[in-house]
């Protein structure tokens, strides 16, 4: 399934640019401003790339595909917006932790969706 392929690429570009995050602002706790520069525009950047994926996910999954990687795909979604919205109002107690669980989910998810074994739920 060609859908597939695109939502691998997205999955992995996702989690790519996740794991940006935490480099870049240990890059600013080291006492380099830039780091918290590039931090905020990432992070939004992120949340575009996860709206994209759960539009490819969607797709893929009314052409036939699985719906787990739809709704896997909407809950970091969620946990995407919450977590634009605890660092704009500095709640770092659930900021940190959140983002923490969102590389772990990002990357988990990008490596699930790359296994050879991911099947659709219509089988040709």
């Amino acid at each position: 399934m060609r859908w597939l392929g695109v939502l691998r690429g997205v999955a992995v570009l996702h989690a790519v640019a996740v794991c940006v995050q935490p480099i870049a602002i240990g890059i600013y706790l080291n006492g380099a401003t830039t780091g918290l520069k590039v931090h905020e525009p990432v992070g939004l950047a992120v949340s575009f790339i996860g709206v994209a994926q759960l539009v490819v996910a969607l797709i893929h999954w009314r052409l036939g595909g699985r719906g787990t990687a739809a709704l896997v795909s909407a809950l970091i979604l969620f946990g995407e917006s919450v977590q634009i919205g605890m660092g704009y109002s500095k709640q770092l107690a659930i900021h940190i932790p959140l983002g923490i669980a969102l590389i772990g989910t990002s990357v988990c998810f990008a490596a699930w969706l790359c296994r050879r074994t991911v099947r659709t739920a219509v089988t040709a």
